[in-house]
């Protein structure tokens, strides 16, 4: 199927997404802030600039796009139009991503990963549930894991 969009209209849809303060990473931010769990955000001096950093728990959280960042899950499809660019596009995000956790791990840090799909979608997770999921994690220092929707 062809894009319904003209490609100067979807340019310019594309370029309005953001890489930082999305909807999912502020539902995450605000109910642990909630909760009473102190942050810094994007921290430039650590590696891939993670969202949320918890240096009281020694742990980064990091909110990914399921589309973005290539997930296995209902919200990601690979697009029919302009295959190779978004195969190399996505799949660098993707090898990018496992470079990142590696040296924070390297670094010390534990990081957890909150899939797009744990925030939104038909299979995401109640945020009450989703919460005290992220926040036992930080508390009993666990080792880095994901969080994704219910299947």
């Amino acid at each position: 199927m062809s894009d319904v969009a003209s490609s100067e209209t979807r340019r310019q849809m594309m370029s309005g997404i953001q890489g930082k303060d999305t909807k999912p990473e502020i539902i995450v931010r605000k109910a642990l802030h909630g909760r009473g769990f102190r942050y810094r955000l994007h921290v430039k001096s650590l590696p891939g600039k993670p969202d949320l950093i918890f240096p009281k728990y020694n742990a980064v959280l990091q909110v990914n796009g399921c589309f973005w960042h290539g997930h296995n899950c209902h919200l990601f499809k690979w697009p029919s139009t302009r295959a190779d660019f978004w195969r190399n596009k996505i799949l660098g995000n993707k090898e990018r991503d496992a470079k990142n956790k590696f040296e924070l791990e390297k670094l010390g840090w534990r990081v957890l990963t909150i899939w797009e799909c744990a925030v939104k979608g038909k299979h995401r997770q109640p945020i009450d549930i989703l919460i005290e999921q992220i926040a036992e994690w930080l508390v009993l220092k666990k080792n880095s894991n994901e969080v994704r929707g219910i299947d």
